[in-house]
């Protein structure tokens, strides 16, 4: 039986409009066949690389510890004492422990929370860093690619609220993600109500010991995590804060729906990125007009935005409120939680905003919960 693994070294390059992106490797990959052993002492089989980013590479593994083998994801990055991995791993290890989880999901009565579940973490060769996950499904990303084009409103809602329902539960656990984008966000083709939110390589801890982090630019690397999306704190370099994560959540949204940010174009200058998020942070409906075009602006877009960007950097979120405005309009749309996820791809049409390719991630992964993983990306 199957699984996927990621590690890290190595670059995404677009060429022009191409639908595929071509990945150069920083250093060398691990060798598929190669055995890792995690801290427990099972072995994990490098079966094959699917994908790879500028700070990990993602392959297909196997457990293969006595003599049995487990679907499993094994997320292998580079830096064996400190790195982003280490960040992941720590906040697993702290904010989402399976029995804080599975202690959430009883007590809000819900079938389900899209947290990653960590069976197991490694060092190897003195160099990788590794994380192993049970399988998540696929990337979103990798469904929109499929058809080069847009998702559904119904689609959009369905899957802001099972994402908004992973958020609250981290900032309760004094985490935020600070990196949310569909390459991070993953789906099961055969229980497609699943929705997991990874990526915890940015997640940063906004409120150690309850007390919330001062704003204070340039504390951290600024302009971490995917350009297009990131918060307005994240470019300056101040610690990402609740909100932060919920305009991100906004900003993909409008992306997956629209097919374009006013920024998207810009992406290679992350200043000027910056200063377009500052305008519209104050012009909500400037935004709406430039993504929507012609089209009817989504009323339940237009409200959740309109609430997060009025947000303060400490401001605790109306949860409740945001899930119930998005829940709402699914109902309206026929749409709810329980059906499957409409990923049917959308042309855009000509009153839409052109469909500009995604500028290139940090982070790109290409999970799989349960099933063969896919072929590696064609280069081109």
């Amino acid at each position: 039986m199957c699984a996927c693994i990621y590690a890290c070294s190595c670059v995404s390059v677009v060429k022009g409009k191409a639908k595929k992106a071509k990945r150069v490797c920083a250093v060398e990959p691990l060798q598929e066949g190669e055995e890792l052993c995690d801290t427990t002492g099972r072995k994990w089989r490098l079966l094959k690389l699917l994908s790879q980013s500028d700070a990990e590479m993602f392959y297909g593994g196997e457990c293969c510890f006595a003599c049995y083998v487990v679907n499993s994801d094994v997320c292998c990055s580079q830096g064996a004492k400190d790195g982003k991995m280490f960040n992941e791993q720590n906040f697993l290890q702290r904010a989402a422990k399976p029995s804080s989880v599975d202690k959430w999901i009883k007590h809000a009565k819900m079938d389900f929370l899209g947290i990653p579940s960590c069976v197991g973490f490694g060092l190897h060769a003195d160099s990788y860093r590794f994380l192993i996950f049970s399988s998540m499904g696929q990337t979103l990303q990798s469904f929109m690619d499929e058809g080069e084009g847009l998702l559904s409103e119904k689609a959009v809602l369905q899957l802001a609220c099972r994402v908004l329902d992973v958020l609250e539960f981290i900032h309760e656990n004094e985490y935020v993600h600070a990196d949310i984008h569909a390459e991070n966000i993953y789906i099961s083709p055969a229980q497609q109500t699943q929705v997991n939110l990874a990526g915890y390589c940015h997640a940063f801890r906004y409120s150690p010991g309850g007390r919330h982090v001062e704003y204070r630019e340039s504390s951290r690397t600024p302009n971490e995590g995917a350009i297009d999306f990131i918060s307005l704190e994240s470019h300056k370099g101040a610690g990402p804060s609740r909100r932060s994560d919920l305009q991100a959540l906004g900003y993909c949204m409008l992306r997956w729906y629209t097919g374009a940010l006013p920024w998207t174009s810009l992406t290679h200058t992350p200043a000027r990125v910056a200063t377009e998020k500052e305008r519209y942070m104050e012009d909500v409906p400037g935004l709406l007009s430039h993504c929507f075009g012609q089209k009817k602006v989504s009323s339940a877009l237009q409200g959740y935005l309109s609430q997060v960007m009025a947000l303060q950097y400490s401001d605790q979120p109306d949860y409740r409120a945001l899930r119930a405005g998005l829940s709402a309009a699914l109902q309206k749309l026929g749409g709810s939680l329980e059906q499957p996820l409409d990923l049917q791809v959308r042309t855009p049409t000509p009153t839409q905003p052109p469909h500009y390719p995604q500028a290139p991630l940090r982070k790109l992964s290409d999970d799989h919960r349960n099933l063969e993983p896919p072929p590696p990306p064609q280069q081109v």
